[in-house]
């Protein structure tokens, strides 16, 4: 079963654990509660949270990450399981081991898929495409020509609008991107800790400061989807990070895409990926999975179904733990 993304959105609350549920409470007031087995990641996005050690206890021991988030929506930290994988340790060795030809040969593929699909969002919005469709042809081992920032430059401009810069500090579009980057980061490491793999151990981000690096790795290659959502947002006038839009970037995570073994969610195409590389370690072979389908119709409907959505009023009572 596919958990739900918690987002703990509200200041002072108190989390903790009762009888197989999280439990939140404002003072002596219930606010909500969520089947723990029933939780695929917890956001912490609010300020004054405080959590009962043992609701962290009982996260950690179901595999699911808990992701702190700073100023304009960052995740600054997130607790994760010392173990919960039962092949874990030798696929650890295995990946730590792991000769630097292989890690660049990986990383050509997660770049390769990637330039692809945001090709694919520029040819969704009527953009100019061919420029990042042919660095994606491009890429080589390692990407040693950093066509990945090449692409980069090219691609914000072109998708929204040439005064556009990516900062992670501003608000607006950028405030939008690194929510809905920040729900994907939690959604990719689940699925690395599922796949018995050590997120710190990366192919290509290599930060002594980052403790994700291979999480940061596997994201990249789904980061587009998110963009296709927050131009579709931005397409509607939603230019603020309020419970309407992280709402619709949460589900996005659940939404079914089109594989060769037929519809899948977001979420397990992302297991699908980290399983992939987590064989690539073990079996010394470059073939990553990417699932879902890569061009231009897929994310066209991403963003008509969030321009179909965009008039629907959220109701006043809406239970903030489904966001």
């Amino acid at each position: 079963m596919l958990g739900r993304i918690v987002e703990l959105a509200e200041d002072d609350r108190y989390v903790s654990v009762y009888r197989g549920f999280l439990i939140v409470r404002e003072g002596s007031v219930e606010r909500g509660r969520v089947a723990l087995d029933d939780i695929g990641a917890v956001i912490g996005n609010a300020y004054g949270l405080v959590y009962s050690n043992n609701a962290l206890i009982a996260l950690a021991e179901r595999g699911v990450p808990l992701v702190l988030c700073g100023a304009n929506h960052r995740p600054v930290a997130m607790l994760w399981p010392l173990e919960n994988h039962f092949q874990q340790a030798g696929r650890i060795q295995a990946q730590a081991n792991a000769r630097r030809p292989l890690k660049k040969r990986i990383w050509q593929a997660v770049v390769q898929r990637k330039l692809q699909d945001q090709s694919s969002v520029l040819e969704a919005c009527g953009r100019p495409y061919q420029v990042l469709r042919r660095l994606a042809t491009r890429v080589r081992s390692g990407d040693p020509e950093n066509l990945e920032a090449q692409g980069a430059r090219h691609y914000w401009r072109l998708l929204f609008g040439e005064s556009f810069r990516r900062d992670p500090d501003a608000a607006g579009i950028n405030a939008l991107l690194d929510y809905g980057y920040a729900v994907l980061r939690a959604c990719a490491a689940r699925g690395v800790v599922a796949a018995g793999l050590h997120p710190s151990l990366g192919v290509f981000h290599r930060s002594a400061e980052n403790a994700f690096q291979l999480v940061d790795d596997v994201m990249e290659a789904y980061r587009p989807i998110v963009d296709a959502a927050v131009y579709g947002l931005v397409a509607c006038g939603q230019l603020e990070v309020n419970k309407y839009t992280k709402r619709q970037l949460a589900r996005l995570m659940y939404r079914d895409w089109i594989t060769s073994d037929g519809r899948t969610p977001l979420v397990r195409c992302i297991e699908i990926t980290a399983l992939s590389i987590a064989r690539a370690f073990c079996e010394q072979t470059d073939t990553i999975e990417f699932p879902g389908r890569s061009d231009a119709e897929v994310f066209r409907n991403v963003i008509r179904e969030i321009g179909d959505e965009s008039d629907v009023r959220v109701p006043a009572d809406v239970d903030d733990s489904d966001v």
